[in-house]
């Protein structure tokens, strides 16, 4: 298929990657010049903006950070929408709000386009191996486009039904789990640093007890190798979280551990922590205790 990849980031390079290596024809488009230039060594075809690639597009791929950047890069006045043929299909794959996804559905069937509202799971090393699980919903039209790409980038896809939203409905409800697991996970870490416990060891230990945590297992090795270099960034929990908690209060649906976990992101991001790996939320323990963290000092 002929496909365009907006958004070169942790998933979008991986999810591009693995299109390419099955054999789509596909243009990433990445402001970053680095990102960019690391994709065409691949084999791949770059653009700057959205309104720069290929006529006649069977397929756009958006993995850009949120609604708003997903608006612009589809209506905007760079936007992609002229490049697509019609009928064509947009998986929108970044995490929104359940009402922003079902606006863009709205505006995108009006356009005469598919729409897919398809978060996605697995992290950048499942994005690289094409092993991401894709939590879509959307019209069986819009599935049957889309079903190569999907073939290429995952292998799980959630067919949730024909309503857009839904997607991104479960979407957050995993990163409320997501956020608070990560955000446990080094408060910890943290308890047992400061209590005298070897965290090398604490982590083997728990690893195989009844406190482990998929997350547990996945980001505490950061920690313990002193890398920051984020795979999903603070940041992500801030905005992430936030939805989970703006969709709550619309509710008036109480998540008391959801608001802590948020709290203590936005603490790491205020204390410049942002785009750094999102465990290491636990730099807020080692402000507040003067805990020694390990690996790189």
């Amino acid at each position: 298929m002929k496909v365009g990849v907006i958004g070169l980031g942790n998933m979008g390079m991986g999810a591009a990657l693995n299109l390419l290596r099955k054999g789509h024809d596909v243009t990433g488009c990445e402001p970053r010049e680095e990102t960019r230039s690391a994709f065409a060594a691949e084999g791949g075809k770059v653009v700057v903006s959205a309104d720069a690639l290929p006529a006649d597009l069977e397929a756009v791929v958006v993995f850009v950070i949120n609604a708003a950047q997903t608006q612009q890069v589809l209506f905007g006045d760079n936007g992609c929408l002229p490049r697509l043929r019609r009928g064509g299909v947009i998986l929108c794959c970044a995490t929104v709000a359940p009402d922003a996804a079902m606006a863009l559905g709205k505006r995108i069937e009006e356009a005469g386009f598919l729409m897919l509202d398809s978060p996605v799971s697995g992290g950048s090393a499942g994005a690289r191996a094409g092993t991401m699980t894709v939590i879509g919903s959307g019209s069986e039209a819009a599935f049957d486009k889309a079903g190569p790409l999907l073939e290429a980038m995952s292998t799980k896809v959630w067919r949730l039904g024909e309503a857009i939203g839904v997607g991104s409905t479960v979407k957050m409800v995993n990163q409320l789990l997501a956020g608070v697991h990560i955000a446990t996970a080094a408060e910890a870490l943290a308890l047992g640093i400061r209590a005298g416990a070897d965290p090398e060891t604490l982590f083997k230990v728990i690893s195989e007890s009844a406190g482990s945590s998929w997350m547990w297992q996945n980001r505490v090795p950061h920690i313990l190798a002193g890398d920051d270099t984020p795979s999903s960034a603070v940041n992500i929990f801030v905005k992430d979280l936030g939805i989970v908690l703006d969709q709550a209060r619309a509710l008036t649906f109480p998540l008391p551990m959801a608001a802590a976990a948020h709290q203590l992101f936005l603490a790491a991001a205020a204390n410049g922590h942002g785009l750094k790996d999102d465990s290491f939320v636990i730099r807020v323990w080692q402000q507040l205790a003067g805990i020694e963290l390990p690996g790189k000092k």
